[in-house]
């Protein structure tokens, strides 16, 4: 490659590509990296510069890239079968990580969650947990239409994804295609004070009691809103949801999409508030980062609330798919993705990282333009106040003159790096971005 290669593969892609979440008028002025090739931590562009991958490919990458272990179960995989559909047939690798998946699963106050429903991508998991909430109401005595959602949050771009959302400026657009939920405030929301979780609950116990009768399912992020900006909150409400769950015949949903898979130090989020969720949604580090795959993990008292019974005058069946569920290609990077965090301890691993990350973030956290540095496991949220229309976005653009890719929410500059981060790239990560806020910001 010459000097001038990535401005002509910028040229190319403003000439050809959309690119989500991106506003394209200032796209070639931002400067994009155009990345040719990765391996572990590292994101290596056209011009052979390498950047830390701060943020593990928008929250997928758990083990580094291009691992020798699942890159040689994908290719085992793609020598005997590329692709099978799942409807009407089955095969091993699906059957094998529905197996993990469940094996997996969080354990505690709730359901044992025993079957898998494969999707696509994160928001497509969502989606079909919403139409199962929905038909399991349908099928187990009358339609109840609304879902409880939470202020801020994020579950996805599909239309159903972005009714039970609350982040307005992804969603205000679309309000008027969406379905009819219930918002309750966000017990992360700063703007509630030091009592937001208790605020939180009663507002949720509040709607329930007056509407609990037509609402199907209650959906949260457990413990961590992340397109919010990386808003935790306490394990105590979770524990509530379950309870008024319970208590009004709704169904609870958690969306471990960002948060599964080690990220806050456990395998799942729920397992640091023991409770156990009616459906669970995942993705992103299902496959370790490399391929497109979700998941929605049931209990069997919904599974059963689907199948045929004598005299039906309707079909139970759950009409909800695609072409690619669950696609051997995606199963097997998944088998050996788990395979590698069983055997290596990665979970335990994530726990220590993310001790790391706040020791050496304290010092960030005292500086008079960081609002707030929000943590949970290897999840950072590292909020700047505001100097321009993009602080945030700017003190990324610095971070990357250091070497490190980072991506930003707002004035929240993100850190979620591999699981696996070594500590002399652990300490690169904090010191580009303590870096590139005092020059920004400052």
């Amino acid at each position: 490659m010459t000097a001038s290669a990535t401005t002509a593969w910028i040229a190319r892609d403003a000439a050809a590509v959309w690119h989500p979440f991106t506003q394209h008028a200032t796209w070639v002025e931002d400067r994009p990296t155009v990345v040719e090739r990765a391996e572990g931590p590292w994101l290596i562009d056209v011009d052979g510069r390498r950047y830390l991958d701060g943020v593990s490919s928008l929250w997928t990458t758990t083990l580094g890239h291009c691992h020798p272990e699942v890159n040689a179960a994908v290719t085992a995989q793609l020598a005997k079968l590329d692709h099978s559909t799942f409807l009407g047939t089955t095969h091993t690798p699906g059957i094998e990580l529905a197996e993990a998946l469940i094996a997996s699963a969080p354990e505690g106050d709730g359901p044992e969650l025993t079957k898998v429903f494969y999707a696509g991508d994160g928001s497509s998991a969502v989606e079909a947990a919403l139409k199962i909430a929905y038909q399991h109401s349908h099928q187990t005595g009358r339609p109840r239409p609304k879902f409880v959602r939470l202020e801020h949050a994020y579950h996805g771009d599909t239309l159903g994804a972005v009714a039970v959302g609350g982040h307005e400026l992804f969603h205000a657009t679309y309000r008027p295609l969406l379905l009819e939920t219930i918002g309750v405030p966000s017990p992360g929301d700063r703007a509630l004070g030091e009592h937001r979780t208790e605020i939180a609950v009663d507002e949720l116990r509040a709607a329930m009691r007056s509407q609990g009768d037509e609402v199907c399912a209650i959906i949260v992020e457990p413990l961590m809103q992340g397109a919010a900006g990386m808003l935790d909150h306490d394990a105590a409400f979770l524990r509530a949801a379950r309870e008024l769950a319970d208590e009004h015949g709704a169904l609870l949903i958690f969306d471990e999409v960002a948060t599964g898979f080690g990220r806050t130090g456990r395998m799942w989020a729920a397992e640091h508030a023991g409770v156990v969720p009616d459906l669970l949604t995942c993705g992103k580090g299902i496959t370790a980062g490399y391929l497109p795959l979700s998941a929605v993990l049931a209990a069997e008292h919904v599974y059963e609330a689907f199948l045929a019974r004598p005299g039906d005058t309707a079909p139970r069946t759950f009409f909800h798919g695609h072409t690619y569920t669950g696609n051997p290609l995606c199963c097997a990077a998944a088998l050996a993705g788990l395979r590698v965090m069983a055997e290596q301890d990665v979970v335990g691993r994530a726990a220590r990282l993310g001790e790391r990350l706040a020791e050496l973030l304290e010092p960030l956290a005292a500086h008079k333009q960081v609002a707030e540095i929000r943590r949970l496991g290897t999840m950072v949220g590292v909020e700047v106040r505001p100097n321009s229309d993009r602080t945030g976005f700017e003190v990324c653009q610095a971070a990357r003159e250091r070497g490190v890719w980072l991506r930003p929410l707002g004035d929240t500059v993100i850190l979620m790096p591999p699981l696996t981060l070594g500590e002399a790239e652990t300490g690169l990560l904090v010191t580009a971005l303590a870096e590139a806020v005092d020059e920004v910001c400052s």
